[in-house]
């Protein structure tokens, strides 16, 4: 994805050769050299910086989703005891009727 932004990979930086003049490297040829390697620098940094605002976007957007997902189960909660509430007085009662039917209907 970011990939497409830089220029040098490390292995482009290890392995380059500059040619040697008779005084020594050619001046053009290093500051071209050290101009792509700052611009890459730069661009990371910018990459760097880029990733850690989303990155700290994510983050409050999971806390604030785990903390909705802890309200809603709360709810479910609650809505599951109020209807398992109804539903145990309601076994009781069939409990209940078919004690008397086996008490009433035996004697």
């Amino acid at each position: 994805m970011y990939q497409d932004r830089i220029l040098l990979t490390s292995r482009d930086i290890l392995e380059k050769d500059f040619k040697i003049d008779t005084r020594g490297y050619r001046p053009q040829e290093v500051d071209r050299f050290l101009d792509m390697i700052i611009k890459d620098y730069e661009e990371m940094n910018t990459i760097i910086r880029d990733l850690e605002r989303e990155k700290k976007q994510l983050v409050e957007d999971n806390i604030q989703l785990k903390q909705e997902v802890r309200n809603l189960k709360v709810k479910l909660d609650v809505l599951a005891d109020s209807e398992n509430g109804s539903s145990t007085n309601a076994d009781v009662l069939r409990r209940i009727s078919k004690l008397e039917k086996i008490i009433y209907g035996k004697e």
